[in-house]
């Protein structure tokens, strides 16, 4: 008895698979006798899987970049930056003002000594300038730092060494260049060694790093007077705290209103690393508490974390991918409406056909299946191109444009599954039309 049950189940799989291979090779065969119809019919298809990669590939891109510049400041780090306080009203009788504001070397000894958790602390002085190597000259972005810079960085060194404690202690005039700098200033000398000069000061040149692009510009303060010429630095180039503090002026002048003001900024940064992510949202509360007490509750200073921005940019990042996935969807909608109208059309020609069909022992079940089938032949076939297609244009845009793009596995998997849902409920319709016609009436239609 099981033998025989098991023998019948694998002759009604044979039947169904039969059956199934028949009505998809009729479904063909309908659909290219009318190939120019049914081509440009699933081109709404293709071009709405195509903007669905397309634009995920971009959103992708532009999310993942803005999460690599995030990533490079540290999760585990808060950075401290100096922000110029509103003006106060001018005193008419003086002819000048003096500012003094932001960060300050005791705000970085006062974090290191007083709370607990903090496990480095980096104090930053950034000036524009113009670096010179005999006669060559380039714009550059000074960063007086310390030698323990690198545990709260990325900064990779390419070759030589980065500031040491020596430097440090005896305010040496050394430095180290990034690549950008190198290139611009030693086109075909080797850096190492060699002397820059800078504000009429010889630096010798002991390491040269990766290029940073604007990240230190990026995360720099706002607001706060630089030295400088107007002209985008070329690269950073490191010098020892102290020896910034001795060579370079903490006092910048500027004009507004037809009168000078000066202003003077000790440090635009103090970059503070704790042990875990866990640590950082109670550090920035300790953090707010230590330095309201010191500025006096002047607000001259900001506290940026990280991780914060991080979270916020995946939330950006999910927000902005289901809104370009709906207005991409929108193309996949309106190529579904133009697959039941075609699909109607076709339905109204083939009345004839579904009555003789009917008439010879085909069941509605039958019927459906073969009009289903078609569709969805039109909607996989448009699918499948719309995926090749999609994937091919994010490259272009990334060649031609320099704009990153990613193309992920789960945007491939969305846009065919919708392409697939597409075919399926727009052509429910038109199947259950043709399948519930009367067959006496179809076979008399002309």
């Amino acid at each position: 008895m099981g033998v025989s049950n098991r023998i019948l189940t694998r002759k009604d799989n044979f039947v169904l698979i039969f059956k199934l291979k028949r009505t998809f090779k009729s479904g063909i065969k309908s659909l290219w006798v009318h190939r120019l119809r049914s081509m440009l019919t699933a081109l709404g298809i293709v071009f709405g899987v195509c903007s669905v990669i397309a634009m995920l590939a971009v959103g992708e891109g532009a999310s993942r970049q803005a999460q690599q510049a995030i990533a490079k400041l540290g999760s585990t780090n808060l950075i401290i930056e100096t922000v110029e306080p509103p003006a106060e009203q001018p005193d008419s009788s003086k002819s000048n003002t003096m500012r003094t504001y932001g960060l300050t070397y005791v705000d970085a000894e006062s974090i290191h000594n007083t709370i607990p958790d903090v496990k480095v602390v980096v104090p930053i002085r950034q000036m524009d300038s113009e670096a010179r190597s005999l006669n060559r000259k380039t714009s550059v972005k000074i960063v007086g730092t310390v030698p323990w810079y690198t545990e709260i960085t990325e900064l990779r060194i390419n070759r030589g060494r980065f500031l040491s404690s020596i430097d440090l202690n005896q305010q040496q005039n050394v430095c180290v260049i990034d690549t950008t700098v190198a290139e611009e200033l030693f086109t075909f000398d080797d850096p190492l060694g060699s002397e820059i000069k800078i504000s009429g000061s010889f630096y010798r040149v002991v390491g040269i790093t990766e290029a940073t692009g604007a990240t230190e510009q990026q995360s720099g303060s706002e607001g706060v007077p630089t030295t400088g010429r107007g002209k985008a630095a070329a690269g950073n180039v490191y010098v020892p705290l102290t020896t910034a503090k001795v060579r370079f002026s903490e006092m910048t002048a500027s004009f507004s209103g037809g009168s000078p003001s000066m202003a003077k900024v000790e440090l635009q940064r103090i970059t503070i690393k704790v042990g875990a992510t866990e640590q950082v949202m109670p550090m920035r509360d300790s953090l707010a508490s230590l330095l309201e007490r010191l500025h006096n509750n002047k607000k001259d200073y900001r506290i940026v974390v990280p991780l914060e921005l991080l979270r916020e940019a995946a939330r950006t990042r999910r927000i902005f991918s289901i809104v370009l996935g709906s207005i991409a969807a929108i193309s996949l909608l309106v190529g579904g409406i133009g697959i039941m109208n075609i699909m109607l059309a076709t339905v109204s020609e083939r009345t004839r056909e579904i009555g003789i069909r009917r008439a010879l022992g085909a069941r509605k079940r039958d019927i459906i299946i073969q009009f289903l089938s078609e569709t969805l032949i039109l909607t996989l076939t448009g699918g499948l191109l719309g995926i090749v297609l999609g994937s091919i244009i994010p490259f272009l845009v990334e060649r031609f444009s320099r704009m990153p793009t990613v193309i992920t596995g789960s945007s491939l998997a969305l846009s065919f599954g919708i392409s697939a849902a597409v075919g399926i409920i727009f052509g429910l319709y038109p199947a259950w039309h043709a399948a519930n016609m009367d067959p006496i009436e179809s076979l008399r239609h002309e």
